[in-house]
């Protein structure tokens, strides 16, 4: 059955609110994007899979690299931020194909692809052995799998500060280890048990410390925005002296992290690369 809980979530009020943060968030995690589409080969031309794309960063740097020979696809469950990336590479004058779908169930043609690749977009699959299995038969013999996942809240600091600040304040939910979400692909043996039950080869999933850097000051609509404590400020029902104390608790917290006019932080990520036998 579908992921219904994924689905409400990114074609609801989430969806929208990272189409509004989508220029913080692309400028943030820039060096992602790069990565990605820098490890592609030039030559042959490719057929390149973007899973998980949002609004469509990874997918038009992927396809400026390709150029006119190759083609990129970019596939994500939330119709938002698919809108959006739809009317970005049009803007932009790009090639890329964008689907609204769930990639785990999604009916893709067999050797179709050269390359699945992903930013942040592999750990909300509610059944990741059957999602990558899917993603696996639609790659072609010797295609390859690139994929960014983040490793643990622990080692993540940055991304749990506005949680940690805010718990004393707000009820937010719990963190349900290997569940979908930003940390479910945590666990380097659980991710890599997952690709090898999927039926990829040649696996290796190697820690990565990038560092990444927004403008100082987004910081409050990044906070405000996204993750537990954004999803509770937009929700409605709290009111404003606390939701004051609550950004005022954040904006405190984040301090170490501001360098003048600048925010930065390393993203403790895993790199996720895989052969398709």
């Amino acid at each position: 059955m579908p992921d219904t809980a994924q689905h409400a979530l990114w074609n609801g009020p989430s969806g929208h609110a990272w189409v509004e943060a989508e220029r913080i968030l692309d400028q943030m995690f820039a060096p992602f994007a790069l990565l990605l589409a820098q490890a592609i080969p030039a030559h042959p031309p490719a057929r390149v899979l973007d899973v998980g794309c949002g609004t469509g960063a990874v997918s038009l740097e992927i396809a400026t690299r390709l150029g006119s020979g190759g083609h990129c696809t970019g596939v994500d469950i939330s119709a938002p931020l698919i809108t959006r990336a739809i009317t970005r590479a049009a803007s932009a004058g790009l090639p890329v194909d964008f689907i609204v779908a769930d990639a785990q169930r999604l009916a893709l043609p067999p050797a179709s692809f050269d390359r699945i690749v992903s930013r942040f977009g592999v750990m909300f699959f509610d059944d990741p052995a059957m999602a990558f299995s899917n993603l696996r038969q639609a790659t072609r013999r010797g295609g390859a799998l690139h994929a960014i996942a983040w490793r643990s809240a622990a080692e993540n600091p940055f991304m749990t500060t506005a949680e940690r600040a805010a718990a004393p304040l707000l009820a937010l939910p719990a963190r349900v280890a290997n569940a979908p979400g930003q940390f479910a692909f945590a666990d380097r043996d659980r991710v890599i048990a997952i690709l090898t039950e999927a039926g990829w080869q040649d696996i290796e999933v190697v820690a990565r410390e990038v560092a990444c850097e927004v403008d100082a000051a987004d910081l409050p609509a990044y906070v405000t925005l996204l993750g537990p404590v954004g999803s509770a400020l937009r929700s409605g029902g709290i009111e404003p002296a606390l939701r004051a104390r609550v950004v005022q608790a954040m904006d405190e917290a984040f301090a170490p992290f501001v360098v003048g006019d600048r925010v930065r932080f390393d993203a403790a990520c895993w790199e996720l690369r895989a052969v398709a036998p």
